[in-house]
């Protein structure tokens, strides 16, 4: 009796933990509506410009996809520069965005850089294909992609720069870490996690007062079985020590959705030749809108060493 009352219980907490982890499954990496992030007082949403502050006129994106390696469809949108030029700058947008999220700085690209610029939408997010979100790590094979179709759109002169925020930071970061072209002159990351379980488990004791353990790895295992990786090894951090690419790093000293001390760990990390910008008084993702003239600047000032 007692044998089977030990695994009735065993039983029952192995179901509980798959409930619960089938939950945060959801609510984290399914494609699906986020709306737990509408009332966290972590982001400060109201702040971003809408796209009509933006632009006077809309400058009309052209349309473009590519096929993943794993075979979804992915959508980019694509806004030529004003005078022939060889540089473009990839815009990776956040967790839950889409591509047009990434304007405010398509317009310093493009108006004050002369670059051109292609945005994509992340794997399960906007128009792009895929059921799941990869919280950079997939996505980072999918900008590998999105590098050799400009190079097949301009040239093999081209000069490409990466430029990511939030999500879209880690995931140029772990993007840092693949074997780039040449032609990939410099990483630009603002607010990026060190990696996926460091940041969801941060996330689960803020958001729920829950411990890492078991949730966070039951979560990952049910993410490995689903969408093909494990929070573990989603680590920007690991990735940037394999980069190669000239590196700026810039994070928000607010920030309390990813902890400001996140990025002194991926600067320390980063092999590559490197640079830091913090912003003081800036929350996630707002260092740019917070002081976009010293952000700019910055920005100008790092992409002029290596980029010619």
């Amino acid at each position: 009796m007692k044998v089977i009352a030990c695994t009735g219980i065993v039983v029952l907490i192995m179901i509980v933990l798959f409930s619960i982890s089938l939950y945060f499954y959801h609510v984290a990496v399914k494609r699906a509506n986020k709306s737990f992030l509408t009332h966290n007082p972590d982001l400060e949403l109201k702040s971003i410009p809408q796209r009509r502050e933006i632009w006077k006129k809309d400058p009309g994106f052209e349309e473009i996809t590519i096929t993943s390696e794993d075979g979804l469809k992915l959508q980019g949108y694509w806004l030529e520069a004003a005078m022939p030029t060889s540089k473009t700058v990839i815009l990776s947008h956040g967790y839950s965005g889409k591509a047009r999220d990434m304007d405010l700085l398509a317009k310093l690209y493009h108006e004050q850089c002369g670059y051109h610029v292609l945005m994509p939408d992340a794997r399960g997010h906007g128009r792009s294909e895929g059921g799941y979100i990869g919280f950079g790590w997939r996505e980072r094979k999918d900008y590998v992609q999105w590098v050799k179709a400009i190079m097949e759109k301009k040239g093999s002169h081209s000069q490409i720069v990466l430029h990511g925020v939030s999500m879209g930071g880690a995931t140029v970061c772990m993007t840092s870490g693949e074997a780039l072209p040449s032609n990939v002159k410099a990483i630009i990351s603002d607010c990026s996690y060190t990696s996926v379980l460091a940041q969801l488990t941060y996330q689960l004791k803020r958001m729920y007062r829950l411990p890492a353990f078991p949730l966070v790895y039951c979560t990952s295992l049910l993410t490995r079985m689903r969408a093909g990786y494990f929070f573990s090894e989603a680590s920007a951090l690991e990735q940037v020590k394999k980069s190669r690419t000239p590196m700026l790093f810039i994070h928000g000293e607010d920030d309390t959705f990813v902890p400001f001390k996140m990025v002194k760990e991926l600067y320390a990390a980063c092999s590559s030749e490197k640079e830091l910008y913090t912003v003081p008084g800036a929350g996630h993702g707002l260092a740019y809108s917070v002081d976009p003239g010293k952000y700019t600047k910055k920005v100008e000032a790092f992409l002029g060493k290596y980029v010619g």
